[in-house]
C-alpha cells in the first residue's frame, strides 16, 4: 500500500478543477513538465503521481503570490505576477 500525500478534497471545487486543468495543460505542452513526467513514469510511478506533485507545486507557488499580493494591498504597493508563468 502506498502512502500518498493529497491536497485537501474539501474546499473550492472550482479551484480544484482549475488546478487540474493547469496541471493537464502543463503536462501536455510544457517541455520541462513533460520531461519530469517521463522521468517519474520511468521510475515506475503512474501518470497520476507526477500530476499530484505538480498540483502541489502549483498550489505552493500560487499561495506565495496571493500572500504577497495581500501584504502589498495592505501597504498600498502593487504586486507583479511576474514569475507566474514559471509555475
Amino acid at each position: 500500500m502506498n502512502n500518498r500525500h493529497r491536497l485537501n478534497r474539501s474546499g473550492g471545487r472550482r479551484l480544484n478543477r482549475a488546478l487540474h486543468t493547469v496541471s493537464l495543460i502543463r503536462m501536455r505542452l510544457d517541455p520541462t513538465t513533460k520531461a519530469y513526467v517521463a522521468r517519474r513514469v520511468t521510475e515506475g510511478k503512474t501518470s497520476r503521481d507526477p500530476q499530484r506533485c505538480l498540483k502541489r507545486a502549483i498550489c505552493r507557488r500560487l499561495f506565495k503570490i496571493l500572500e504577497r499580493s495581500g501584504r502589498a494591498s495592505e501597504t498600498g504597493y502593487e504586486v507583479s505576477l511576474k514569475g507566474l508563468d514559471s509555475i
